[in-house]
């Protein structure tokens, strides 16, 4: 879809957007619903930032106090992405004074607030959605799409890499900062919450968080998995691997044409001792070049015009805490 349609059906709602926070990830947040015609007000505490959105975005409220944009009438919908451990006070304000909400991930930092926010969502009939991006991206949908309709076989070991050279916080370790999306897709494709988790992890820079970390996970139907998780890489990667009994998946974000590989590589037993492994071509998967976060963005947009729940709602953000949570247990016992 080209963005001038785009841009036109989204105006036909009459959805109006405010977005608290327009600084690492915000900005691009702020791009998109303007591209889409819904961006109605900006929020940031950082006058700097205020100042350069006032010369970019005319026409739109530029504001640094979060109280006043959701208090504001005219504003229907707040997308926040503001660090982590704001995300449980802003939504709560938000939806206390009936406002639909998306939310950059992690939803809050603990379950209980996590519940308390999905229960005010619902008590309230409000939409809340959390930016689990991956699920709108379509070489992801591709990936799920293959493994639901039964061309991967039965799942058996699923991992993710997720590695960098920064963005380093102080706030949440890398498990809080980076792995809510693998654990967001993994648990789609394993459709449960692990019965068992282990984690292991580093702390090697003085803000004594970890800043590497690798879990382990176990499902039912004895899926096994894995996740990845740094800072302190010396290139940046994103990979998820889906190993099936009949195919292997490959998604990797970094590549530019070959986002989604199948291999159909086979192993036979020869006289039930000898393994021989066949290895087949790599089979590249056509996937639309459409932006992840326009589809997310544009999904928000419809539930909150359609009050349609939305794909990655609260009540999936928060079996994602629930998850963050028991490895956050486990690192604190290795501590």
């Amino acid at each position: 879809m080209d963005n001038d349609r785009e841009r036109g059906q989204m105006k036909k709602t009459g959805i109006k957007i405010g977005v608290i926070g327009g600084g690492y990830w915000g900005k691009n947040l702020i791009r998109v619903f303007n591209e889409i015609g819904t961006l109605s007000a900006i929020c940031d505490i950082n006058n700097n930032l205020v100042e350069a959105y006032k010369n970019d975005y005319s026409g739109v409220d530029i504001v640094s106090s979060y109280e006043t944009l959701i208090k504001n009438p005219e504003i229907d919908a707040l997308v926040i992405a503001t660090p982590a451990s704001t995300h449980y006070k802003i939504a709560k304000f938000a939806m206390e004074n009936g406002k639909d909400v998306f939310c950059e991930k992690p939803l809050a930092l603990t379950t209980r607030h996590g519940e308390e926010l999905v229960k005010i969502a619902s008590d309230n009939k409000l939409i809340l959605m959390v930016g689990h991006i991956l699920h709108y991206h379509p070489a992801v949908e591709k990936l799920k799409q293959a493994v639901n309709q039964g061309e991967l076989g039965n799942i058996e070991y699923i991992y993710s890499n997720r590695l960098n050279i920064g963005r380093i916080r102080h706030e949440e370790n890398i498990l809080w900062s980076f792995a809510p999306h693998d654990i967001s897709l993994m648990l789609s494709i394993a459709k449960s919450l692990p019965s068992e988790v282990y984690s292991y992890g580093g702390i090697f820079l003085p803000h004594k968080v970890e800043d590497v970390t690798l879990t382990f996970f176990s499902f039912p139907e004895n899926i096994k998995g894995h996740i990845f998780v740094s800072w302190l890489n010396p290139f940046k990667e994103q990979k998820f691997v889906v190993i099936g009994n009949k195919k292997m998946a490959v998604f990797d974000d970094m590549e530019k044409e070959k986002k989604l590989v199948f291999y159909q590589h086979k192993i036979k037993w020869n006289n039930n001792e000898i393994p021989t492994i066949e290895k087949a071509e790599a089979e590249v998967v056509d996937v639309e070049k459409e932006e992840p976060l326009k589809r997310e963005a544009n999904h928000f947009i419809e539930c909150v015009s359609k009050r349609k729940k939305p794909y990655t709602d609260g009540e999936e953000a928060l079996n994602v805490l629930k998850v963050l949570q028991q490895t956050e247990k486990c690192l604190r016992r290795k501590r």
